[in-house]
């Protein structure tokens, strides 16, 4: 049995076939780098993870790379907001590095392998300037009121991976468009700096890239044009994950950006949408360290055997006795498993991780292996 996986563009289970025999080539969007991690965030990181350690020991090449978003208007506003008698750029070096530390430190206590390459987006100014440019040159983006803009109606693909129809974001009474844009749906390339924030110079004026071009052109400078797998969370597939296929394709003219997109479930925590206006949003700090979720800290291990009781794309209620039953099965796990000898891995757990990542079905055959009920 070979592997397959969901693939979000085609909407169905496919065999995996790598564009290059024996090497698979992953990206993933990391994190923008102005808060701390929550338990969202986790489920992410810790679904890739066994994605590409499950390649891995499949005999796999992998080239994993996650970024790091280091240039965006929530730095911004964080770092005015924590050292406001610092020069900006001061500021939000002071931000991006403590935050970048303590997220590696975070992800690490989960048992994450670090990505083959971790570029962060200020390393790739000039890479995007190019995409943007060719996008130009092509027809697909134009210069209008101190912005660079995709032009979405210049590609008919536009809306494939979401499923969403341009003609139902028409300007009305549910859509606001800004003037000097051709259609609602258009987006920011690049954006234009005052004097006092981040910016770089371009053939449009000193500026700074908009979000969604970061990932085309760091993407591009590791894997190429086409690569295997792109994956994050539910929530990046529109509008992050699908205008990163519209500029890629169109910068590229190949009809394929990655050719499987995968995509990890939501999280909730005791039954309701993590926010903090409801007081329940959880950092991996906090549950790592601090007794804020059930009077007690957890480790990383525990954390990480609850997010795989659950298939990666099916979402998660977040709760204190998901935790607690974790505790209680991994440490009998470990226990019992203390004196075993190394033997050749089981069928049923190999056929579930071939069969879509089936984490949750991989457990329950570990555990009747060793005579247990879950």
């Amino acid at each position: 049995m070979s592997l397959r996986i969901y693939n979000t563009l085609s909407r169905k289970l496919e065999e995996f076939l790598p564009l290059q025999a024996g090497h698979v080539r992953m990206y993933v969007c990391g994190m923008t780098v102005y808060d701390l991690c929550h338990i969202g965030h986790a489920r992410m990181m810790m679904a890739f993870d066994v994605v590409q350690r499950w390649l891995r020991a499949s005999d796999y090449a992998v080239t994993y790379v996650r970024n790091i978003t280091d240039v965006d208007d929530k730095i911004n506003a964080r770092a005015l907001r924590d050292f406001p008698d610092l020069p900006l750029n001061d500021a939000i070096a002071k931000v991006t590095s403590a935050t970048a530390a303590q997220f590696h430190q975070d992800v690490a206590a989960l048992g994450c392998s670090p990505p083959t390459h971790e570029p962060r987006a200020t390393e790739h100014i000039q890479g995007m300037i190019e995409v943007i440019e060719k996008l130009i040159a092509r027809g697909h983006a134009y210069n209008a009121g101190g912005e660079v803009l995709f032009d979405v109606r210049s590609m008919p693909a536009y809306g494939a991976l979401s499923g969403r129809d341009l003609d139902a974001n028409k300007a009305g009474a549910r859509v606001a468009v800004d003037a000097h844009k051709r259609d609602a749906a258009d987006f920011v390339l690049w954006k234009l700096s005052s004097a006092d924030e981040p910016g770089w110079d371009s053939p449009w004026g000193r500026g700074r890239p908009g979000w969604h071009i970061e990932c085309s052109a760091m993407s591009k400078a590791f894997l190429g044009d086409t690569f295997d797998i792109h994956g994050g969370g539910l929530d990046l597939i529109f509008p992050h994950h699908e205008n990163e296929i519209a500029q890629s394709t169109c910068a590229s003219e190949h009809a394929i950006m990655a050719n499987t997109w995968m995509h990890n479930g939501f999280v909730q925590v005791e039954g309701k949408k993590m926010s903090k206006s409801e007081g329940n949003f959880i950092t991996i700090h906090d549950l790592l360290h601090t007794d804020k979720f059930g009077g007690r800290s957890w480790p990383g291990a525990v954390m990480r055997y609850a997010m795989m009781l659950t298939h990666y794309r099916q979402p998660i209620d977040w709760t204190y006795e998901r935790l607690l039953l974790s505790s209680k099965h991994l440490t009998d796990l470990w226990l019992r498993t203390n004196d075993v000898a190394p033997s050749d891995p089981d069928p049923f757990v190999i056929s579930a991780l071939l069969d879509d990542l089936n984490s949750p079905e991989a457990v329950v055959r570990l555990h009747s292996l060793l005579g247990d009920v879950i």
